[in-house]
């Protein structure tokens, strides 16, 4: 597997700080984790599945979950205004933006989403984390990664502050989006923007 992220940090940059590099190991660990979850995401979300949305959410086989799925399902399609969705395996999408990048790669995402699993939600932020950390502060219990954010059941978090992200993502990607298709990922934009 080759030298963990924390010594190639070390190894790469031996003059700066420990604690400097220990942060560098973080940052990208954390890059890596998010670019993974986003790589499997858009990958996965080429194809809308026929299956219906009450029906995969029926077969979940976990009442919270499924409790947790209806009130996320009614939140999405008042904000989105738009019917769910159901994309491959499980994802629960609202709406669709186009997206078209130098790499060549093009196709259509939801524009915000979500992915229930027994004891796990995956709410998709399209425009990253990051750019609701003050309000990711005052959630509840949560993870996070560069656009996915993970949470065990909605009764840990404060649903309010959930519902105002989930409007602001939705707002922001419509707004970029209509100018035509949106030509990188916007969660690694925010990023690359805070470097600068």
């Amino acid at each position: 597997m080759g030298q963990p992220i924390a010594a190639k940090a070390i190894t790469v940059m031996p003059t700066l700080s420990k604690a400097y590099n220990v942060r560098l190991a973080l940052c990208l660990a954390a890059t890596r984790v998010a670019t993974s979850c986003y790589t499997y995401h858009m990958g996965n979300t080429a194809s809308k599945n026929d299956r219906s949305v009450e029906d995969y959410i029926a077969s979940l086989g976990d009442e919270q979950t499924v409790q947790d799925s209806q009130v996320l399902l009614k939140i999405m399609q008042r904000i989105s205004g738009h019917e769910p969705t159901l994309w491959n395996v499980g994802t629960i999408g609202f709406d669709t933006y186009h997206y078209k990048y130098d790499s060549g790669r093009e196709g259509d995402a939801h524009v915000i989403g979500f992915y229930p699993r027994k004891g796990r939600i995956t709410v998709y932020l399209m425009d990253g984390t990051a750019r609701h950390a003050e309000l990711l502060a005052k959630l509840g219990k949560h993870t996070s990664t560069g656009y996915c954010l993970y949470i065990k059941r909605l009764s840990d978090i404060q649903l309010p502050i959930l519902k105002h992200i989930v409007r602001e993502s939705y707002e922001y990607i419509k707004s970029k989006s209509q100018d035509g298709p949106i030509d990188r990922i916007l969660w690694q934009k925010y990023y690359d923007s805070k470097e600068e």
